[in-house]
């Protein structure tokens, strides 16, 4: 695993902290699987954890953002946002239609009850992050 840079956006850490605790952890857990898969992928050097619309967010050059969070108005459940306008959610669904539960073209959706299958997870954060690489790319280099 390589050593990458990670700018955080100060104003991040109240949004973590505004979580109950529960989910504190669980969406804890996705940013850091998200920095760990960055940390994998031999091309990125960097990576920006900021806000966008208010959700802690991921960017890297030559990826597609990512975002995590949950809502008080679907306190069982919380996500992993992509652009809906990507092939990500689209080829997610056609791999991974029996692991993961989606929320139209833009989530894959974790009940706050069950274990992340990770694993599977990370191979869809791998091609987010790479995703101008691999867009062109049958299932996207899954």
């Amino acid at each position: 695993m390589q050593q990458i840079s990670v700018t955080t956006n100060p104003k991040i850490a109240s949004v973590y902290e505004k979580y109950p605790d529960l989910v504190k952890d669980k969406i804890m857990e996705l940013r850091n699987l998200i920095i760990e898969t960055a940390k994998e992928i031999e091309d990125i050097q960097s990576i920006e954890e900021t806000l966008k619309w208010g959700e802690p967010s991921f960017l890297v050059k030559k990826g597609s953002t990512i975002r995590i969070n949950w809502k008080k108005s679907t306190p069982n459940q919380y996500g992993m946002y992509f652009q809906c306008t990507s092939k990500l959610i689209t080829t997610f669904r056609v791999l991974y239609k029996d692991t993961f539960q989606f929320e139209g073209n833009r989530a894959i959706i974790f009940p706050m009850t069950c274990d992340i299958p990770k694993k599977q997870l990370k191979n869809c954060i791998t091609a987010a992050l790479n995703y101008h690489k691999v867009k062109h790319l049958p299932t996207l280099g899954i």
